[in-house]
């Protein structure tokens, strides 16, 4: 079947519903309103260098049917993939590691799809999308080109196409059709039980409730106040605060159906707050911030009321974010992640397959040695 191939760095040029149709459900980040938000508010682009390529299939009769989400990168910021010890040593031999070519989404540790296609044009469209991909790559003369968080299935076909695979570590928790929080904590064994009460119980003690608020009910107070509590996280840990309030207002009026935020609250004001995206089966936990110190306030507001919300509305996944050891005592348990990487240079793609190689055994003894703490009585 003959195809057109178009590469566009304004998604807004891309009819919405024709892109949306490509998307699956539980995958509110590749939505169009999502991409295009960063791109229009200035939360990608050369100043973040994240410069959209998004590639573009069309059959013969101008139908959407395949998409890359696709970015040139001038650095590694925001792709939870890191690579700066190949950049170095990229530096080290006189070459340039940047620029590079990324199929992800920015600053967001999610897996998913990478390859976008129609509904029963799956088989037929992934081998000219990834052909379009590498055509640019040549074309552009970058160092490499990356896919990232890619999900099995495709993670398996790119390492068919001769990609080097990378594997990872998140931590997930996966709903055993729990009846509510007590029955999931009925599972835990009694140390780790007592210990989760405990920090639920040191929340209570404070005086703070929460507040949940679905993204489409959001004010433009809402927002400022989320908006604040996310930049002062960056303030104080270090890093760019690349999401703009603007950005979170636009996908709170365009998707907020996908949106939770959850505000802790204290004589009636808010002390913190967390913002997650809403799947049709999954949870994602992204960001939160919050006024001041409390004990055990980040567990409550960034996992057992996330927790709480996907028993209640039937979600069978949370994601919490990129890292953190200390979820496995609270039921989310090691989860792999993948992505897979073409280097244009033969003398890297030699030395950085055996370092993948190596990588993955101490990935997979990392996982192993988890997932002895996890806190259940029996394995889910």
């Amino acid at each position: 079947m003959p195809y057109s191939l178009e590469i566009t760095e304004n998604l807004a040029a891309v009819d919405a519903r024709e892109w949306n149709r490509l998307v699956d459900p539980d995958q509110p980040f590749l939505r169009h309103e999502f991409l295009t938000a960063l791109e229009k508010h200035g939360c990608v682009g050369e100043h973040w260098g994240w410069v959209p390529q998004h590639l573009i299939l069309r059959d013969a009769k101008q139908h959407l049917v395949g998409a890359v989400p696709l970015y040139l990168k001038f650095n590694s910021y925001g792709e939870f993939v890191f690579d700066w010890a190949w950049a170095d040593a990229y530096q080290r031999h006189g070459m340039r590691y940047y620029p590079k070519l990324v199929s992800a989404v920015p600053y967001t540790p999610a897996s998913g799809p990478r390859l976008l296609a129609a509904a029963g044009h799956a088989a037929s469209v992934h081998a000219p999308l990834e052909l379009a991909a590498r055509e640019l790559a040549d074309g552009l003369k970058v160092s490499s080109l990356h896919w990232l968080f890619t999900p099995g299935a495709q993670t398996e076909w790119l390492r068919e196409q001769g990609y080097l695979i990378r594997q990872d570590c998140q931590f997930h928790w996966h709903n055993q059709g729990y009846a509510d929080f007590d029955a999931y904590l009925a599972t835990f064994n009694a140390k780790k039980r007592k210990n989760l009460k405990r920090e639920r119980r040191h929340v209570r003690e404070a005086g703070i409730t929460f507040r949940l608020v679905g993204g489409n009910e959001a004010s433009a107070d809402d927002w400022a106040c989320f908006h604040r509590y996310y930049t002062s996280t960056f303030e104080r840990k270090g890093g760019a605060a690349t999401l703009t309030l603007d950005f979170f207002q636009e996908i709170g009026a365009s998707m907020g159906e996908h949106l939770l935020l959850v505000f802790a609250m204290k004589a009636a004001k808010p002390v913190a707050a967390a913002f997650n995206v809403v799947g049709d089966k999954t949870l994602y936990g992204r960001h939160w911030g919050c006024d001041e110190s409390y004990h055990s306030l980040h567990f409550e507001a960034c996992y057992y009321q996330g927790l709480e919300y996907c028993i209640d509305h039937g979600l069978t996944r949370f994601e919490p974010g990129a890292q953190g050891e200390h979820k496995v005592s609270r039921g989310f348990l090691p989860t792999p992640t993948w992505s897979a990487h073409w280097l244009r240079e033969p003398h890297f793609r030699d030395a950085i397959a055996r370092f993948l190689a190596l990588e993955a055994e101490g990935v997979a003894d990392y996982m192993n040695e988890l997932s002895d703490h996890s806190p259940f009585r029996r394995k889910p």
